[in-house]
This record gives C-alpha cells, structure tokens and sequence, in this order.
C-alpha cells in the first residue's frame, strides 16, 4: 500500500499561568499535551487512535489538519509537509469534529455549495458531488431546511458531507458516532467502510472499541500524550479483547487501579 501519511516526532505544548500550574501539580509553566507521536497510514486503511479523554488524540488529529501548530515534530500528508506546506496539507484533508458547528440559519445546500465554492471546485463538479454525498446520507429531502431545524443526525450527516466537499485523500474524524442514534451511526460506520475501498486513508478517533475491532486495520494507544502501542488488532489483543488489551496497558502505563 501506498503511504500517504507520516507523523513524525509530534508535541504540543501549551503555556500555563499559575493557577493552571498549581490545578495540574504542574511546576514547569508548560503543558506537554502530545510527546513525540509518530505512526503512519496507508492509502485504504483505517488507522484508529484510542486514548482516554485527555490523552491527547484531538490534538495530534488538529496538529495532522494544521488547525494548530507543532511545538516540534511534523507531519507528512500525501507528500506536503504541515509545517511548510499547510495550505497544500489542507487540500488534502478533510476534517469532521463533533465541535464543527454549521451556521443554523443556513441550509444544508447553502453550506455544501459555500465551501465548494471556497474550494474552487466547478460547479458541475460540486453539484455531481453533492448528489452522491446527499443521496448517500438521504439528506435530499433536507436539503433546503435551515440547520437549526435538523435533527442532531442529519447536522452530523450534513457536517460530514460538507467536510470531504473537495474529495481529499485523507479524512480525519474525531468521535464521528458520538451522540448519534443507532440508525445514524450506523450509515457512518458504512460510509467510513466506503471511503476505505475507495482508497482514501481514514484516521478515527473514537472511544467505542466495537467500532476501532470492526473498521481499523490498525490502531495507535495514547495515554498522557504519549503513543504507547501501535500494532493491528490482532497483534495488540492476541487472545484478549482490544477493551482487555486497553486496560491493561492502561495499568501498566498509569499504575492506576481501573
């Protein structure tokens, strides 16, 4: 498989006053939220990052999106460099995060058409797309409905389509069936499976370990900013569940009871 992306050496830290230093027992005026995290993907896989909330995942996948800058370390997205080329990384990446709020006074049809334009994708190009993707998510009949009337899984369903408007190589979801219903979340485990036989690298975060044992060919652990496994599923659980294999990491790593 071709690679498609290489994470390298990854940190972010952040500044703390001394109030936040004294809440996190914290005596450097920094917060390492993501240490030296590297892995790759490949084109038509599914890599899964699994991590306690905290652990550091949203912040490695805005790092990957170029959202937010890297205190060091940097990524290499389908040959451009996020730290020298983030406007060609953004070309190649579609980003959904269950806190992409879409302007409720707007329809699903205004936004999908905005950012195709903003995109620069033709017209016919856009509309051909926008057909498939609302057929797929049946969000023609919802099309013309302002956001703020939508129920909570049609504005995810609409979130996702307009987030791959420009059919990028590589789509980032952060929690993408969080607080969905069971119908819901189920045409986006289909659609993920979808974008993986049309080769696209997916990189899922996501507590729900069903959903990381059913889709991801391979899955990275992240405790306290640090990629501490990395392996298939297989190789990680061996006789075990991917939740068993978890926790035990989990103690081993914190020295926490659980």
């Amino acid at each position: 498989m071709k690679e498609i992306l290489d994470v390298r050496g990854l940190t972010k830290k952040f500044k703390l006053n001394k109030k936040q230093q004294a809440s996190k027992s914290i005596s450097t005026p920094y917060f390492k939220a993501v240490d030296d995290v590297s892995f790759k993907s490949y084109e038509g896989e599914v890599f899964g990052l699994l991590g306690p909330n905290g652990a550091g995942k949203t912040t490695t996948m805005r790092m990957i999106a170029t959202l937010i800058n890297a205190s060091e370390g940097d990524a290499i997205v389908n040959g451009h460099s996020i730290v020298k080329k983030p406007l060609e990384v953004r070309r190649n990446i579609g980003f959904l995060t269950n806190e992409l709020k879409l302007d409720e006074f707007f329809t699903p049809n205004f936004h999908f058409d905005f950012f195709a334009d903003l995109r620069g994708i033709p017209k016919d190009v856009a509309a051909s797309r926008k057909k498939a993707l609302f057929d797929k998510f049946g969000l023609g009949p919802y099309a013309d409905v302002k956001i703020g009337k939508l129920s909570q899984g049609n504005k995810q369903k609409a979130s996702l389509a307009i987030s791959i408007v420009h059919d990028p190589a590589i789509v980032i979801f952060d929690e993408p069936t969080n607080g969905l219903d069971v119908v819901t979340a189920k045409v986006v485990m289909d659609f993920l499976v979808d974008l993986k036989e049309r080769g696209k690298s997916v990189i899922l975060s996501t507590h729900i370990f069903g959903l990381l044992e059913n889709l991801c060919d391979r899955v990275g652990i992240i405790i306290n900013g640090k990629m501490v496994a990395c392996d298939t599923v297989p190789n990680l659980a061996g006789e075990k569940s991917l939740e068993q294999m978890f926790f035990d990491i989990y103690r081993e790593t914190t020295k926490e009871a659980v």
